[in-house]
């Protein structure tokens, strides 16, 4: 039995999609679960050569033999749930996908108070799906739950009692997080931020886990770092630097052209103490570094890549166990077994 959270390091961004996807694939958990705080986050999967968008079903969709929860700390748009449950339809995922029946519903009025705030969507940068006044709305609680609406009815269930009963019987667990350490409402570039917290403690607790239950907590770095909206970014260089270097990027949820930066190390020591990282994921190395494209062979890195990591390990002190050399789910060097 194992119960293993893998959260961003960064602003988001990091290519958690791609990790997830990757370890429940290859791993095959029971139940994949989705923590974070809704469908302000997006995350892109590519897999078999078809590429997916995606902000409310787990990443790790394609382990058909998997069921697929939404914790009850995350919030549910039930128009983009949904519309997810048909895009993914080739990979069956209805009758496998339930939101706990405590998540918090976002409705119309959230999306136009948040679209319509100032503050929110023009200083702080939100991406308008109406988390913010949604997670008001349920710290004022006069929010309604999914438990409570008819377009949610048969898609609901009491996921930590699934998670727990499962971890009980000794099957396996994959909690995905969502945003970035740095977004945290509480860590992170206040108030820069989301509107909640973003790291791996609140992910056990968005799915109704305890931390005893915890064994492995994989922190997602890109191999250098992106922010969409505003806020502090000490490591940033310029549009033009970027385009030189071929890493600009645009946003899954918003398609705003993200703000690009070099590595930076304080955020990562910060983020994996505050996470209590176990392991590091570092994906985009081969947009870095283009010359370790697809390779899967730890050996094969050249020493320029090899040096970046171990620079990575030293200053976390944490074991980078898997590298991401390209978008499909075979550019990956796993370095997990070399843990045991």
């Amino acid at each position: 039995m194992t119960c293993n959270i893998l959260v961003g390091g960064g602003w988001g961004d990091e290519g958690k999609g791609k990790c997830i996807t990757y370890l429940c694939y290859q791993d095959k958990p029971e139940i994949i679960a989705r923590a974070g705080v809704g469908p302000n986050a997006g995350h892109s999967v590519e897999f078999n050569g078809e590429k997916y968008g995606l902000r409310m079903i787990p990443s790790g969709f394609v382990h058909t033999g998997a069921r697929l929860l939404i914790g009850a700390g995350v919030l549910v748009d039930p128009r983009v749930f949904h519309h997810e449950l048909d895009y993914l339809n080739k990979y069956k995922v209805k009758g496998r996908t339930f939101a706990d029946y405590r998540c918090a519903i976002i409705e119309e009025e959230h999306k136009e108070q948040d679209k319509g705030s100032d503050h929110l969507y023009k200083k702080i940068g939100s991406t308008g799906t109406g988390c913010g006044p949604a997670n008001r709305d349920r710290a004022l609680r006069t929010i309604k739950l999914a438990g409570d609406i008819e377009s949610m009815e048969g898609y609901t269930a009491d996921v930590p009692l699934e998670v727990n009963t499962a971890l009980d019987e000794g099957r396996d667990v994959f909690i995905e997080g969502s945003q970035g350490f740095g977004l945290s409402l509480y860590y992170g570039t206040y108030p820069f931020v989301t509107s909640k917290d973003t790291t791996a403690s609140s992910a056990a607790a968005d799915i109704g886990v305890g931390p005893t239950r915890i064994d492995d907590v994989i922190v997602v770095f890109k191999s250098y770092i992106t922010r969409v909206g505003e806020g502090p970014f000490p490591s940033e260089i310029t549009q033009d630097a970027a385009e030189e270097m071929d890493i600009e990027e645009y946003g899954t949820v918003t398609g705003r052209r993200r703000r690009v930066g070099l590595f930076d190390m304080d955020l990562a020591r910060e983020s994996c103490m505050i996470n209590g990282a176990t392991q590091i994921a570092l994906t985009c190395v081969d947009r870095l570094y283009p010359s370790c494209e697809r390779v899967t062979e730890y050996s094969d890195l050249s020493g320029e890549v090899k040096k970046f990591v171990q620079e990575i390990q030293d200053e976390t002190k944490v074991p980078v166990t898997i590298i991401s050399t390209g978008p499909d789910l075979t550019d990956t060097i796993d370095l997990r077994d070399e843990l045991m």
